[in-house]
């Protein structure tokens, strides 16, 4: 095996890790010496363990004198837990091979450079590009304090959410919508907008065969008009935040709260003022299952880092029959919100689409 393939072997490890580490990023390590794999790791959780301390005591002491492989750069500073650069200096290793530089202010280099300073061969940038779309999520959070917004919608071939009759159950079919709950697990929280509340009275939940993770709901809603007997504020599986106005009623706002949710009342209402308060909450993903209005004020903000759409091979027609973007929509097609189609695959007779929103510039 090579750089590439132990690497590769690493970036593997941290994917497995996908929706526990938040709000740190996935990392796989793998430590090699003889050409033999000694030790392997991941990073599990925030406040455990690093994948470097993971890997390095697997390997024992056939660390002294081994290469060992990380997807992101070993910490330098004191967190949670102790940096990892001076760990893997300590057991005297010969080699750190580094898919990227961590962006993180509080690393951003001072790990590679305390490792050469030590006397370590460091090299970077093998399989960068990996790695960085692994923790897409994360590096975008770090830059802008907000988190990593995915739009899920579910249409029909001919761009329809329901029938004319309002009709949508079920749009796609059973094996998409596991798929759904898969990435519910694997995001922070969850946003839709009061219309979705009052119509379905959904829990937001995640329900996978083998369980999965929770994520934090997160509602819409101006006048606060949330039913009090809603699944969401009474179920207790996860924290439910709701957006509300300054001019929202404050008896409802004890009302909802007295049932465990959190009303969070905005000066200056908009889609970018929820994401900023949401940052600073520490979440760094939302995946966003709201309705056509909801989707349209994303857009209208450009609030959009990633798109996932579900095409089932059907057919609704009706010029009344709703779409998955509503709004005000975009006036002049130089204006439209540009996207890199990334994936496409087939998830039981559905088809996924997978697409990047382009960054400008």
């Amino acid at each position: 095996m090579n750089d590439v393939e132990y690497m590769n072997l690493a970036l593997q490890l941290a994917e497995s890790t996908r929706g526990q580490t938040s709000p740190n990023p996935m990392v796989g390590s793998v430590v090699v010496k003889g050409g033999a794999i000694v030790g392997m790791g991941a990073h599990l959780k925030a406040g455990e363990g690093h994948a470097e301390v993971q890997a390095l005591t697997m390997a024992g002491e056939k660390a002294n004198g081994a290469t060992i492989y990380v997807t992101l750069e070993p910490c330098s500073h004191h967190g949670k837990t102790p940096p990892c650069a001076e760990l893997i200096i300590a057991k005297r290793l010969k080699r750190v091979v580094i898919a990227m530089v961590d962006p993180n202010p509080e690393v951003a280099g001072r790990g590679i450079k305390k490792l050469k300073d030590a006397g370590l061969e460091v090299e970077v940038g093998v399989c960068q590009s990996e790695a960085k779309k692994l923790n897409d999520v994360f590096f975008h959070y770090i830059k802008t304090g907000r988190p990593f917004v995915t739009m899920k919608s579910a249409t029909t071939l001919d761009g329809k959410t329901a029938t004319v009759t309002g009709k949508s159950k079920w749009i796609t079919g059973e094996a998409a919508r596991e798929d759904v709950h898969r990435y519910r697990h694997s995001h922070d929280a969850i946003l839709v907008g009061i219309g979705t509340i009052l119509a379905d009275n959904p829990s937001l939940t995640t329900r996978l065969p083998q369980g999965g993770k929770n994520p934090i709901r997160v509602i819409l809603d101006r006048g606060l008009r949330t039913p009090l007997d809603a699944v969401i504020v009474n179920d207790k599986e996860s924290p439910t935040l709701i957006f509300a106005t300054e001019e929202a009623s404050t008896e409802n706002e004890k009302n909802l709260e007295a049932r465990g949710a959190i009303v969070i009342r905005l000066f200056n209402y908009s889609i970018d003022t929820v994401l900023k308060e949401l940052g600073l909450r520490g979440i760094t993903s939302v995946f966003v299952e709201g309705g056509a209005k909801v989707n349209g004020s994303f857009l209208k903000e450009k609030a959009v880092n990633q798109l996932i759409m579900y095409l089932a091979p059907k057919l609704f027609g009706g010029t009344g029959a709703p779409t998955a973007i509503g709004g005000e929509g975009i006036l002049e097609v130089d204006d439209a919100l540009l996207l890199d189609i990334t994936d496409v695959m087939k998830v039981g007779d559905d088809i996924k689409l997978i697409a990047q929103v382009k960054e400008e510039g």
